[in-house]
């Protein structure tokens, strides 16, 4: 009796374990993977009359979608490279973009000072944000709540909206105007990016200014948060690329290199889901990786015939997509290695064993158990 209480017990630790990992993959929980650096552009595709203003990935998706001079925002599939959709009404060039947390909302930050809120599944406009008095340059969802969006425009303000009523519940008035607006992970605070080269913390709830540290040199023309959300990259006018701590504000990397100089004052950088490379777009039409680990330049990419203006690496750790001021957005090709492990066939096995030998297995249908349990095998004595 008492071996078979011992094995139902860890029976139904093993199911708990289990189920907690479905449960976090239902609900959008998203687990990076190993990043591979591309060799070669996949798809190059005229995106946008004017330009491409900025690019980002769906959660735990590959649809790529980008914001453009032309006042429209598109969804591609970057595997064929085909136009799944088109979001219109904006009055204005789209100069940045966000996506909920639940792939629910796109919204777009635009030149005409507001910010259009779109519903991608039926294409139609759920909210024009209104209130700030210069045009709109950056635009972040908070990732923990998928209720609220932070804006910062070109009238030294940076706003808090809630999406569901569609009105603004705070304003922080900087000294500097914000280049770049990002959240925390845990939508705590948010990180901004500033005209003075400067590097600011806030409060979300009050608007309160935490801390602040000197960036670069010239304007901070970037802010990406990790995945693990402890380490912020900057991107800077004086070409250089910096990732802090977010738990001191201080710099836990730099990187640099001859030819790679930003293109503008609103050229997006990025770092990888596993936080193993920075990649930025330069005025040479490049794309430089760098590996964060050996500080060097792992990889220069080619593909664009103008000044690259933002890149953005998949969270699932492939692809990297980056963009152009043609309009041309470049879906960088994977190797064969990271091609072939997104095998939908294979198999990924975990054992729990007790302490009387025995042992429960967990099959599941892939690494992050999007399906659910397959079955629990049967419980068989370990020789």
């Amino acid at each position: 009796m008492m071996q078979q209480l011992r094995v139902s017990s860890i029976e139904q630790l093993a199911r708990q374990q289990v189920d907690g990992v479905v449960r976090q993959s239902e609900s959008g929980y998203d687990e990076s993977t190993k990043s591979v650096v591309p060799s070669s552009c996949k798809h190059t595709v005229h995106a946008h009359d004017g330009g491409c203003g900025s690019l980002t990935f769906e959660y735990n998706s590959n649809k790529l979608i980008t914001g453009g001079h032309d006042r429209t925002v598109k969804i591609w599939d970057p595997t064929t490279g085909l136009l799944s959709s088109t979001l219109r009404g904006s009055l204005g060039s789209i100069l940045d973009i966000a996506i909920t947390h639940d792939n629910k909302f796109v919204i777009g930050a635009s030149s005409s000072n507001n910010l259009c809120v779109w519903e991608p599944s039926s294409g139609r406009i759920r909210h024009s944000l209104t209130g700030h008095s210069d045009k709109v340059c950056s635009v972040d969802a908070n990732r923990y709540s998928s209720r609220n969006i932070a804006s910062a425009a070109y009238d030294h303000t940076i706003k808090i909206w809630d999406l569901q009523k569609g009105y603004c519940q705070h304003t922080i008035i900087s000294i500097s105007n914000c280049n770049a607006v990002a959240y925390s992970i845990d939508g705590m605070h948010l990180i901004s990016g500033h005209v003075d080269g400067n590097l600011r913390l806030w409060d979300s709830q009050s608007g309160k200014l935490i801390s602040e540290v000197a960036a670069h040199s010239q304007a901070v023309t970037s802010v990406s948060v990790s995945r693990s959300g402890n380490i912020v990259l900057t991107s800077g006018r004086d070409n250089v690329h910096n990732l802090f701590d977010l738990r001191s504000l201080e710099v836990c990397g730099t990187f640099r290199a001859n030819g790679s100089r930003m293109a503008s004052n609103w050229s997006r950088s990025c770092i990888s889901s596993d936080e193993q490379f920075v990649v930025a777009g330069s005025a040479d039409s490049s794309v430089y990786v760098w590996s964060r680990l050996k500080g060097d330049v792992a990889s220069v990419l080619e593909g664009h015939s103008a000044p690259v203006i933002c890149c953005t690496w998949n969270g699932l750790g492939r692809p990297l997509a980056s963009a152009d001021r043609n309009g041309r957005p470049c879906v960088a090709k994977l190797t064969l290695a990271d091609l072939a492990s997104d095998s939908p066939s294979t198999h990924y096995t975990m054992c729990m064993f007790g302490h009387d030998g025995y042992s429960v297995g967990l099959q599941f249908v892939d690494r992050k158990a999007k399906l659910q349990l397959r079955q629990v095998k049967t419980i068989a004595e370990v020789p």
